[in-house]
């Protein structure tokens, strides 16, 4: 007669994953980790998402330039997910927003906490655990540009919260769920989804697993999506765009970026001799002994497959799948596991008594050092832009005064590094102005770099807007003329010698950017 299968040694029964305290516990983590964090809608790289989800929602938006996102797009349903989310709720889009950006959150935390509550066995460790993936949410790792969760809703963060999912499937046997979990996160964000799948073959063959069928499913899902832009051939305009992202270039990173690769790595080895010689319940063989292992070979070969494939000039075309982001799955798990190991040798065995002043001690200086670090990145706007929250942030009240009275086929101009203008702290207009405008310096390189044929165009708008600061009437009748701009949008009017030669819109008060509509 067979054996019942049993967890692993210090592992947990998957049952208490959704008790009501767990779940309330979680919930108030995840408030937690949203007030440092900070939200702010449209920020960075959700100029695109935000104005995606918009022209599904509207498909009269964005007549001029939808192909600097609608083509990426195609490879993804985040945009239709949250689009349709919407129409299904009748909720607002600002709302609607929102509540995903806080289940994203909830979920990935979730994901975590049921990791560590297979590889740790006392509450208070899993719980330090979580905590510290929770208050590091927003670190900046080195070299790539990221964050393990960002700011705004991206589909970055729910395609992480299901490989977490598709982690714990794995550990618990389940493999044609993590198949299933994997899949979903493939059609939300492929590039982090490959990431997720690398690390699970990797626990299947640690654990001596034998793959079932249903670990082939993503397979099936990449072959429905249509990725022909990728294998687009390259271009001088396409160089320009990539030599922009400074992550595509490993060889021009500093010191301490390289150092950020490599000392997770000496750490996840010192964590697995330290296991090994461990004689007690978290020791060798258990699912603790197992991620600590996965991850270390995940991390030297996605380190070594990455190298060779951003290093040689030939492979210059597969830069854009950005090989060395494999570090957001490696320090996620990373600080989990470092979190619990603190937890269960440091901070005691229980969340109050005699070791809480250990847990303060820890956790309020990290936390109140990271939301530091946040008000000091967007200090122009609220920490929290809430929907319904009038914001005072000068750039945002003139896009929604350009949302509610300018023709929905107007086409802007504005200088092409707006985003990084005092005070306009990041935000994309297409996003929240909902109108189109020539490509920017700053975030359409990103989206030229990954789409060949869009590098070209981004280069001729980008040269034209060259000099902003300086232009005279007869350079915006020249964008007028080119391009049938019929709005611009200046910071500073007086360092534009046109005089009154184009009339100002009713809206340009002394403390807005001044919205000029071209005569």
């Amino acid at each position: 007669m067979s054996q019942p299968r049993q967890n692993p040694p210090g592992a947990a029964s998957s049952k208490g994953d959704s008790t009501v305290t767990n779940l309330a516990l979680l919930a108030a983590l995840t408030a937690f980790a949203l007030w440092i964090t900070g939200y702010h809608p449209g920020l960075e790289d959700d100029a695109f998402y935000l104005a995606a989800i918009k022209r599904n929602l509207n498909p009269a938006l964005f007549p001029h330039d939808s192909e600097f996102f609608r083509l990426q797009f195609q490879a993804t349903i985040f945009d239709k997910l949250i689009a349709f989310s919407v129409r299904l709720s009748h909720l607002s889009l600002v709302w609607t927003v929102w509540l995903w950006q806080v289940a994203a959150i909830f979920l990935l935390l979730q994901g975590a906490w049921r990791i560590s509550r297979r590889c740790f066995a006392q509450p208070a460790t899993q719980w330090a655990a979580v905590t510290t993936v929770a208050v590091l949410l927003t670190l900046p790792l080195p070299g790539i540009a990221i964050a393990l969760a960002d700011q705004y809703l991206h589909p970055r963060t729910l395609a992480t919260a299901a490989i977490l999912a598709a982690i714990v499937a794995v550990l618990d046997r389940r493999f044609w769920l993590a198949g299933i979990l994997l899949a979903i996160a493939f059609a939300i964000h492929a590039i982090m989804a490959s990431f997720g799948i690398s690390f699970c073959v990797f626990l299947f063959w640690n654990q001596r697993a034998r793959p079932r069928p249903s670990s082939g499913l993503f397979l099936g899902a990449a072959l429905l999506l249509p990725l022909g832009w990728i294998f687009e051939p390259t271009s001088d305009a396409w160089r320009q765009a990539a030599a922009t992202r400074g992550f595509y270039f490993p060889m021009r990173w500093h010191w301490y970026e390289w150092l950020g690769v490599f000392a997770p790595l000496a750490l996840l080895f010192i964590f697995k001799m330290f296991l090994q010689l461990s004689e007690g319940s978290e020791g060798k063989g258990t699912a603790l002994g197992s991620m600590v292992s996965t991850l270390l070979y995940y991390g030297v070969f996605q380190t070594a497959a990455g190298l060779l494939i951003v290093l040689p000039p030939s492979l210059e075309r597969l830069r854009p799948f950005e090989p060395m982001r494999y570090l957001h799955l490696l320090y996620l798990l990373f600080f989990l596991i470092a979190g619990g190991l603190l937890g269960r040798h440091l901070l005691g065995r229980h969340l109050l008594g005699r070791h809480v002043y250990r847990w303060l001690l820890f956790f309020l200086p990290l936390s109140a050092g990271m939301f530091y670090a946040q008000r000091q990145m967007y200090p122009a706007c609220a920490h929290l832009e809430l929907p319904g929250v009038a914001g005072q942030n000068a750039w945002l009240q003139a896009f929604a005064w350009i949302r509610r009275n300018t023709p929905v086929d107007s086409l802007f101009a504005l200088d092409p590094h707006y985003m990084t203008l005092p005070g306009e702290d990041y935000h994309g207009f297409r996003a929240l102005a909902e109108r189109s405008a020539l490509a920017d310096y700053e975030k359409d390189a990103g989206m030229a770099a990954r789409v060949p044929r869009l590098a070209p165009r981004w280069l001729k708008e980008v040269n034209a807007q060259s000099g902003w600061q300086n232009f005279q009437p007869a350079d915006f009748q020249r964008l007028k003329t080119e391009f049938g701009v019929t709005w611009v949008i200046l910071s500073h009017p007086e360092e534009n010698s046109f005089g009154n030669d184009l009339p100002l819109s009713e809206q340009s008060a002394s403390s807005l950017p001044f919205i000029l509509e071209a005569a």
